[in-house]
């Protein structure tokens, strides 16, 4: 509403106060302006995280350090090449195909084999040699399994005919092969059953969505005891990573979807070679407050690695100390980069280039076990966040309290505590990127499909998931693990009490000493 001049006050001091206020929430309108602006036509990939040319540079002015490029985190690489910057080498595969692949030779003989001259016999004097990939697609063929009966012609109870084998789907029309390769290019490639029927269309396989859905609900129901084993292996490890990102529901009641929530329950060991192994497991819940989450960590002690949401610091206050909240550091710095790609801020830069130097410290030690990281931060990266903080708490006072540059200082100092925990703990990550990076095939997945069509639908998701993530994370061929998981639970190969063979690190453990035991 417009100001009226009868309604402005007479007071210098009043209006000097207005004028400031309307200042601030002009400034305030402005970024939320240029936010939207990023949002809508900003470069897709990099929309609210493009940082500047000089960041990944390490140019940081007071602060001396020998700390080199590290990993960038996982939302705020630049969006063009910062200049002079030495561009890495390219990974290529030239000349150097898998030595696992099979190899299928054809020999090319010349048109005569005798000597142009004297018409003598040629002899073998060498040979070049060239290797290309090869590729044949996929195939459909029926199985057909015949089970022949035997009589005796002297007895009338002498029949003899081998047992049905247990099959994925009682009286189904696919194997367990077609059912894990449907699964797997959903949930592994994100390609959902409706393409997926157009391309059986096209190999003159007409079948109906509904169709695979009712094989890939069925998978699931099969693997539901071991994704339950994945996740209570992953919640039972000391340190857990937790994060969550909605997921639509259709809702047939109100022709519409309604937004429920996955979790994601993530645990990795492998930047300082600890005991856990690489694993995730997705659970499905109808929201994201306390009780969910509560629900979910049942019986959870030990730290938990997550971003600022609220949800995550009422069950660490509920728990009584049992658990410890570790925050992520990518989030906080995501925040002074948001204010500096809106508002060109010279201390916000200062911010991004002092973590910077923390994130390149972070490069060098990995890999190292706990007691050298922890050496390592306490020696070098403690005083870098000291100065951190003494230069967040100097600048907070002199900003307006609801600027975004005040909202991003105030975040970091509210957190500070759990942000560093990894100057008191050498197993802890600077940030929850191990599970970010986690939620991204589920992302892909619900960008593609849009939707679960209902709630068991979005079990059946986690479920499979979980399964087929896992084994990625491991390096394994999803398509070829599934299958021989699912074979082994449906012919009953592999007992109940037997399930943790099956999870995706054992299980590539045995194949591998299998593999040696052959060489």
């Amino acid at each position: 509403m417009a100001i009226r001049p009868d309604a402005l006050p007479t007071d210098p001091s009043a209006l000097t106060e207005m004028v400031l206020a309307l200042d601030a929430e002009n400034e305030k309108l402005r970024v939320a302006m240029q936010t939207l602006k990023e949002m809508i036509f900003g470069k897709r990939s990099e929309r609210l995280a493009v940082l500047v040319d000089e960041q990944l540079a390490l140019e940081l002015g007071d602060l001396e350090t020998d700390a080199t490029l590290p990993v960038q985190a996982n939302d705020d690489a630049p969006a063009a090449k910062p200049p002079g910057k030495v561009r890495k080498k390219a990974r290529r595969n030239i000349g150097a195909l898998p030595k696992h692949l099979p190899r299928c030779e054809q020999v090319l003989e010349p048109e005569a084999t005798a000597c142009p001259c004297c018409q003598g016999q040629l002899h073998k004097i060498g040979e070049d040699v060239s290797e290309v990939l090869d590729i044949i697609p996929a195939i459909l063929r029926v199985l057909r399994t015949i089970r022949p009966k035997y009589g005796c012609r002297s007895c009338t109870d002498g029949v003899v005919q081998a047992k049905v084998p247990p099959r994925l789907i009682e009286s189904g029309m696919a194997s367990t092969a077609l059912v894990s390769h449907v699964v797997v290019s959903k949930f592994a490639w994100y390609l959902p059953l409706y393409r997926q029927v157009q391309i059986l269309a096209g190999q003159g396989i007409h079948l109906d969505r509904a169709t695979l859905a009712g094989w890939v609900k069925r998978a699931a129901w099969w693997l539901r005891s071991l994704y339950e084993l994945q996740l209570r292996t992953i919640q039972s490890a000391p340190r857990v990573f937790c994060d969550e990102t909605p997921m639509p529901v259709l809702d047939p009641g109100r022709h519409r979807t309604r937004i429920c929530q996955f979790w994601a329950h993530a645990m990795d060991d492998r930047p300082w070679g600890g005991p856990s192994p690489p694993a995730v497991a997705y659970v499905f819940a109808n929201g994201r407050g306390t009780e969910e989450i509560a629900g979910q960590l049942k019986g959870f002690s030990g730290i938990l690695q997550v971003d600022g949401y609220a949800a995550y610091k009422a069950l660490a206050r509920d728990h009584g100390g049992a658990i410890q909240l570790a925050f992520c550091l990518a989030h906080a710095r995501r925040k002074f980069v948001e204010v500096f790609k809106t508002t060109q801020s010279p201390f916000a830069r200062e911010v991004i280039e002092r973590l910077q130097a923390v994130y390149a410290i972070e490069a060098k030690i990995r890999g190292s076990t706990a007691e050298q990281r922890l050496a390592v931060r306490c020696t070098r990266s403690a005083s870098l966040m000291a100065a951190l903080k003494a230069r967040l708490t100097a600048i907070v006072d002199q900003l307006f309290s609801q600027s975004k540059l005040a909202e991003a200082i105030n975040y970091a100092l509210n957190h500070w505590n759990g942000l560093t925990l990894f100057l008191r703990d050498g197993r802890v990550e600077v940030d929850s990127n191990t599970v970010e990076r986690s939620m991204r095939p589920i992302a892909m997945g619900r960008r593609n499909s849009l939707f679960s069509g209902s709630e068991g639908g979005a079990e059946s998701w986690a479920i499979l998931a979980s399964i087929v993530n896992t084994a990625k994370l491991h390096e394994l061929d999803p398509q070829a693990y599934l299958a021989d998981v699912l074979e082994r639970i449906v012919s009953g190969r592999t007992k109940s009490h037997q399930l943790h063979e099956l999870l995706a690190w054992n299980w590539k453990a045995a194949h591998q000493r299998t593999a040696q035991v052959a060489a």
